[in-house]
């Protein structure tokens, strides 16, 4: 039996039976979406003999489209949990630290390709905070007993700034470092989905639950939830799933779905909202993450490397349930703010470094059997309704499987299933099994990939990276012998798109950010890849020419609302004056002339090619369109001179930086000053 399929998804709702279907319209049990959205037989496997559970596992949106690939991807017990359960001696909350520590070190062993120990420094400006911070750290790696990462250590002022340079140097006194875990969030999702169709379970995105299904029970005479009906989101077909249990594993959308069993139920899902902003790896060091215990309005924030970025966040406010929850202006400078503080002030944090920002709803809840409904679960709740849906909500992604197990216990002795103990302890995840820290090294050698994209491919899918590998494409160079770059400056390939198709992508958003994580760590990468990955993607799944530009336009919306484009943007489209010296105006207006040689009062895409060609430079029109797009704010293939000082004032504000345009034009005028005519007059006029 494979126990955790279960509450992994944001918007998923689950079956369970015993033994052979019972004639349901359709026997979900041993079928799955496949790659061209059909439905495939899927072979039954089981970890026991004596006992099985046959499971189907149905999600409204992508694998991961929720909260899931948008949390802070620690791995992690909770340092500040333990604070309070020592404070206000809480026994539940000390609890809550010890499982959840449990669970770091066993989702760190059964994905080793996707999570690692990660060190944690917490700055310490005040002298009595030292030991008062040195003694609740050494309480965490007690509590967490066998299962310690590594053993916390004390920095002095000298060595913190030489672990983490970029640190606010004046009234620091040192510095302590513990240790917890971090990984691929929407990839260790997926991994765990994957894992348990391995095993059996049937699994399908892009597959909403319509209504529940009931009958009435001839022994008690009440009405009991026997099923779902089932609409497929891609293709509007719907059906019914019989199951003698559903569980209603849906994270912010839990009330939604018990209100679907009983419209009377009341609501114990108390959404908050947590952004986190992506920034450039250089404000952070490679291997050093930063705990702020204490900032201006006592929330915590974390600054941690991830995928060769720098994160940064979160924030917890009230929301409203949303599908396409959006980072605002105000939850970003509030990140900014407090960065500021904590780093040094040589470094200027720029609203232009934000090169992506999400917004994910965290699904607090109440335990609807307490006699506090106020007070807020900081654990998982397993709830059981009148007409025996069960409900798992709250806790967070470091105990799912603890969640699982609690909910598929609850299930079996609720409704009389027949299963055995959980053994999904120490059981590895997609990948995991035979990857091993130099693998890398035989992708490089067996293939010709290049060492950044092997190490990628490694940390991504582990040991299936060679199947990957497989369908990478010739490069036509000397080296890398395979692997055309979807962008230049990450290593994503074309082969994962194919791949990814074969992981139920079946949206080029699905790839750009989850399946590739591009969308989360750079946003206009994500656009600038956009139209190859829609191309890929069409071929796969025989898209139609209107399909794909359905596609494109879909993938904008999304990066320019959820992925913090918007925000982006109307930093350039901030119709304020221009505060450029006269100077900087006149220079800058010089350097616009220069592409603008036929005094048109904007810049074309013509303008620029001339300008490049003039010196040797080569650069495809796609590329140029998606340079010149970023500035376009009227959309309308030009580029005037307002918008262009208007970009350099935002550059110098640091709203805005890293634009290509402009580091394009200023290239080129270097290039075009520096040719300077040979005279040959000496040599009468030649030779």
């Amino acid at each position: 039996m494979w126990h955790e399929q279960i509450p992994l998804l944001s918007s998923s709702l689950l079956g369970l039976r015993n033994g052979i279907s019972e004639g349901s319209e359709r026997d979900y049990s041993c079928w799955r979406r496949c790659c061209c959205n059909c439905f495939r037989p899927l072979s039954i496997y089981s970890l026991q003999k004596e006992a099985r559970l046959k499971t189907a596992l149905v999600e409204r949106d992508d694998f991961s489209s929720g909260t899931s690939s948008r949390s802070t991807k620690l791995i992690h017990g909770g340092v500040r949990y333990l604070q309070k359960a020592i404070m206000k001696l809480d026994i539940e909350q000390y609890r809550m630290v010890k499982e959840a520590l449990h669970e770091r070190a066993n989702l760190l062993e059964i994905a080793p390709h996707l999570s690692s120990p990660l060190p944690i420094m917490l700055p310490v400006y005040k002298w009595w905070q030292l030991p008062y911070y040195w003694v609740g750290i050494k309480l965490y790696d007690l509590v967490a007993g066998s299962n310690c990462l590594k053993s916390s250590y004390v920095l002095s002022k000298s060595r913190a700034l030489e672990h983490f340079p970029m640190l606010q140097k004046d009234k620091l006194v040192g510095a302590i470092v513990y240790y917890d875990g971090q990984h691929n969030d929407a990839r260790m999702n997926l991994a765990i989905a994957l894992t348990a169709a391995r095993y059996g379970a049937a699994t399908a995105n892009y597959m909403e639950v319509v209504r529940l299904l009931k009958k009435t029970d001839p022994e008690t005479g009440k009405e009991r939830v026997s099923g779902a009906r089932c609409k497929d989101v891609l293709t509007g077909q719907e059906f019914d799933v019989r199951a003698k249990c559903v569980i209603n594993a849906t994270g912010p959308f839990t009330d939604s779905v018990r209100k679907m069993d009983d419209k009377s139920a009341a609501d114990i899902c108390q959404p908050s909202a947590g952004v986190h902003i992506v920034m450039p790896g250089y404000y952070s060091p490679e291997n050093m993450g930063l705990l702020d215990p204490a900032t201006s309005d006592g929330r915590v924030i974390f600054f941690l490397p991830w995928q060769k970025m720098t994160i940064a966040g979160t924030t917890d406010t009230p929301t409203d349930i949303t599908n396409h929850p959006i980072p605002s202006e105000e939850d970003i400078n509030f990140i900014l703010n407090e960065v500021r503080n904590y780093l040094s002030c040589d470094v200027e944090v720029r609203r232009g470094d934000v090169l992506a920002a999400w917004s994910g709803i965290r699904p607090l809840v109440t335990d609807p059997k307490s006699a506090d409904t106020q007070s807020i679960s900081r654990n998982h709740v397993v709830d059981v309704s009148d007409s025996g849906l069960i409900t798992i909500a709250g806790g967070k992604w470091t105990t799912y499987r603890s969640m699982a197990e609690d909910t598929v216990d609850a299930a079996v002795k609720v409704h009389s299933l027949k299963a055995g103990p959980s053994r999904t302890v120490g059981l590895f995840l997609q990948g995991g099994k035979d990857w091993s820290p130099t693998l890398y090294i035989r992708l490089v050698q067996d293939y010709g990939l290049e060492s950044e994209v092997a190490q990628h491919l490694a940390a991504t899918y582990g040991d299936k990276a060679f199947e990957v590998a497989k369908m990478a494409s010739v490069t036509g160079k000397r080296w890398p012998i395979v692997g055309v770059r979807l962008v230049s400056e990450f290593p994503y390939i074309e082969a994962e798109v194919k791949y990814g198709v074969k992981e139920y992508a079946c949206t080029a958003v699905d790839m750009i950010s989850r399946r590739t994580r591009l969308a989360f760590l750079n946003v206009q990468a994500a656009e600038e890849a956009l139209p190859r990955i829609v191309e890929l993607m069409g071929r796969e799944l025989n898209w139609s020419d209107r399909k794909k530009e359905e596609e494109l336009e879909t993938a904008r919306k999304f990066l320019y609302y959820e992925m913090g484009y918007k925000s982006r943007s109307e930093q350039l489209t901030d119709r304020s004056e221009i505060s450029l010296l006269p100077s900087d105006v006149d220079r800058y207006t010089k350097r616009f002339h220069k592409f603008d040689a036929d005094q048109k009062g904007f810049i074309t895409i013509v303008d620029v090619q001339r300008v490049l060609e003039s010196i040797n430079v080569q650069m495809d029109e796609n590329t140029l369109h998606e340079i010149l797009n970023e500035v376009d704010l009227n959309k309308n293939g030009q580029v005037e001179l307002n918008e262009f000082l208007q970009l350099m004032s935002a550059i110098q504000k640091g709203r805005v930086s890293g634009s290509r345009l402009a580091i394009l034009m200023k290239t080129a005028e270097e290039n075009l000053d520096r040719r300077v005519v040979i005279p040959v007059d000496r040599s009468c006029g030649g030779l």
